[in-house]
């Protein structure tokens, strides 16, 4: 890295000083110091000044070795920038930057020890430096590593400060005993330290991420993802030495398998990419599993029958596909249950976030009953998404009711005005702060804890929610969660509206099941009615009008004989053969009446009320002014309505009581009222309608109307109809 490059990211890292939180929501505990500030730069320096010094002090001799140490310092030393650029608050930077000095410094301190002791030329002063610094840097760089590992991701260690203090301690003095013994440098007590200073970080690391939640735990699985790049490496290489007997300088590969590392160092700090490792972390975990997978196979088919590979040699392709066969078997089984394993490394569940998305519709397909299958989807999601609580809310036309929830609390429900429905159902997956406004009911008693709620949706109107609930500290919710809740509330929308389809579909069935039901009841009452109307105009005739008749012919066959004896008595039989004429007409009439009014065909409903009043036992008036002609069988319904409805209150209402008719036409109907002051009934406790009742009801049935009858004790009765026009 350039000097302008440093100067140019001086000016960022005070900006970023000034801010009071990061952009991945973890509030900034201090400010940038600048004396740390200082520092991390001269570190950064001095790793660069190593790095590029090691392969130009000898550029003919060990050149490889000495490019690829300046390569892994550098990549360290940038990471270490990077991190100090993007979160100047936090002590990583500083300790990976010293890890990163620490490295050049051998890398130079090598490179001289090498060229002077080859005979090359060297500034005597810098021989004895370089004899100095490399042993001691050498043994310090284990003890840097650790150090590292016991903070990541933010370099805090407040537990293992003495542990930290005592292996610097350790590691100075085991290099000023490498110095002692120079010019021999044995390496073995190195690497013993690197070991348990590697074990002891490894488990410290391990304890905290156990621990860690949220952002922290995000930016902890970028060195997990590292650990697995660094692992494959190590074993390609590995399988490449034994069968190919390449690559020869196995502490390169070691080396260059840090590199990983420098790149989770980078990428955890910056803000855009620090929770976005999940499934890279599980895709990286499963292909390394499976590496490990073939290049074990490969080692023991090869390797193991005692086969050393040549070029001369063909059996190694025989043994080749022998192996990619084996892997090629076991890739199926192994996949699987590594992919399980990363998921539980991931996310602590035994399923990928998007496990309820794939299930869903195999749930759907078995007829599963509705609340079933939201329940069923209550619990995938909350195992899957790690929740603390997963809700389902469904309803309609505003009103929606908590219906599902894992664990299971009390009911609730929720209103939405029409314009706060419209905005629900544009809104997507939202949090807790919009929550808190347009949905308070939602929040209400855990405004501390992560919410994220998806409206389930149909053609603009909402059918319900979706609830994802995490406790306060929990991990954030990322966008892989965000398309998952999308995705599932969009098939629960659907599903929700199937199941309104069906409700209403069945609703209708069994209306028209009814309908069928009293059809055919009310066309057996037509027929009856109709056979009783018959009888009884048959009595009407044979007692009425027949026994008039039969006596006028009596009497005029009487008058006949009395004509020539006794005029006089012939006179009077005669004017009494004119009464009995009169009221026969009048009885024809009256039975003429009954069947149809004459003033209702010639003058209509108003005038034929009237009269009907006029008859009435009760004293009626009649409001139905401004009448316009309509259809004979309309006519005929609204005035034999009223007609029956005026003899019931005759018969029920007592003797005090008064009747009003009323007809008037409304947009789309013509109502018909008969209401009476008199006695009243109970209408809700009657146990059955009567024949009154229904036959009013069967005749406006047949036009598509309907009759209601209001009655209470003491307050009258009120029977109203409405005719569709």
């Amino acid at each position: 890295m350039s000097a302008p490059i440093i100067v140019s990211q001086l000016g960022e890292i005070r900006e970023n000083a000034r801010r009071s939180t990061d952009e991945g929501g973890l509030p900034r505990t201090a400010e940038a110091k600048p004396l740390a500030t200082v520092v991390s730069l001269t570190l950064a320096l001095v790793a660069l000044a190593g790095a590029a010094g090691a392969p130009s002090v000898d550029p003919h001799g060990n050149l490889a070795t000495e490019v690829v140490r300046a390569a892994v310092v550098v990549s360290f030393a940038a990471a270490g920038l990077v991190a100090l650029v993007r979160r100047p608050d936090e002590r990583q930077p500083l300790v990976v930057l010293l890890a990163a000095a620490l490295g050049g410094v051998v890398a130079a301190s090598a490179a001289l020890v090498y060229v002077h002791a080859h005979g090359g030329t060297v500034a005597s002063g810098l021989v004895p430096l370089a004899r100095f610094g490399e042993p001691v840097a050498l043994a310090l760089l284990p003890v840097a590593a650790m150090h590292i590992l016991f903070g990541i991701p933010d370099g805090s260690c407040r537990l293992s400060r003495l542990v930290v203090a005592g292996g610097y301690v350790v590691g100075t003095a085991l290099g000023l005993s490498l110095w002692a013994q120079r010019p021999s440098l044995p390496l073995w007590p190195v690497v013993v330290e690197a070991v348990v200073a590697m074990a002891i970080g490894a488990g410290v690391s391990q304890r905290r991420y156990a621990r860690s939640t949220g952002l922290e735990r995000q930016r902890m699985q970028w060195f997990g993802w590292a650990a697995a790049i660094a692992l494959v490496v190590l074993l390609v290489t590995l399988a490449l030495r034994v069968l190919l007997d390449w690559p020869t300088r196995a502490p390169l590969v070691l080396t260059v398998s840090l590199v990983p590392f420098a790149f989770a160092i980078a990428l955890c700090s910056t803000r855009r990419l620090a929770g976005r490792i999940d499934r890279i972390l599980a895709h990286t975990v499963s292909l390394a599993g499976l590496t490990c997978v073939v290049a074990a196979v490969y080692l023991v088919v090869v390797a193991g029958l005692g086969s050393t590979p040549s070029r001369s040699e063909r059996s190694l392709l025989v043994l080749s596909m022998i192996s990619a066969a084996v892997a090629a078997i076991l890739y199926g089984p192994a996949r699987q249950r590594l992919t399980l394993y990363a998921n539980r490394l991931v996310y602590g569940e035994r399923e990928a976030p998007d496990a309820v998305l794939r299930t869903f519709g195999s749930r759907l397909s078995r007829a599963i009953p509705m609340d079933e299958l939201l329940l069923q989807v209550a619990e995938s999601l909350r195992k899957t998404l790690a929740l603390s609580s997963a809700e389902v809310w469904t309803g309609s036309g505003g009103h929606l009711t908590r219906s599902i929830s894992v664990p299971d609390v009390p009911s609730t429900a929720l209103t939405l005005s029409p314009e706060e429905e419209s905005v629900v159902a544009r809104a997507g997956v939202t949090g807790t702060a919009w929550l808190s406004v347009w949905m308070p009911g939602v929040v209400a008693g855990r405004e501390s804890s992560l919410l994220r709620v998806a409206p389930t949706t149909h053609s603009g109107r909402v059918l319900g929610l979706i609830v994802a609930v995490r406790p306060p500290g929990g991990d954030q919710f990322t966008a892989d969660d965000d398309v998952v809740l999308t995705e599932l509330a969009r098939q629960v929308g659907l599903a929700l509206h199937n199941v309104e389809l069906d409700s209403a579909l069945q609703k209708s069935l069994e209306d028209l099941r009814l309908q069928a039901e009293q059809l055919q009841e009310s066309r057996a009452r037509i027929v009856a009615a109709s056979d009783a109307a018959r009888r009884q105009i048959e009595r009407n005739l044979h007692d009425g009008a027949q026994q008039h008749l039969v006596a006028l012919a009596v009497n005029v066959r009487l008058a006949r004989r009395l004509a020539e004896t006794d005029p006089q008595g012939s006179l009077e039989i005669l004017d009494q053969l004119g009464e009995s004429l009169q009221n026969a007409v009048q009885e024809l009439r009256a039975l003429a009446h009954g069947i149809y009014p004459p003033l209702l065909a010639d003058r209509g409903i108003e005038e034929a009320l009237r009269g009907a009043a006029g008859r009435a036992a009760l004293p009626t008036q009649v409001e139905a002014a401004g009448l316009r002609r309509y259809s004979p069988e309309m006519e005929a319904a609204v005035y034999f309505c009223c007609l029956e409805a005026l003899q019931n209150a005759g018969k029920h209402a007592g003797p005090d009581a008064s009747a009003t008719i009323k007809v008037w036409e409304e947009p789309g109907s013509l109502r018909f009222e008969v209401s009476d002051d008199g006695a009243g009934f109970d209408a809700r406790g009657a146990k059955g309608k009567g024949a009154g009742f229904v036959n009013m009801g069967d005749r406006v049935g047949a036009m598509g109307g309907t009759v209601q009858v209001n009655s209470a004790p003491g307050q009258g009765t009120s029977i109203s109809g409405r005719i569709p026009l």
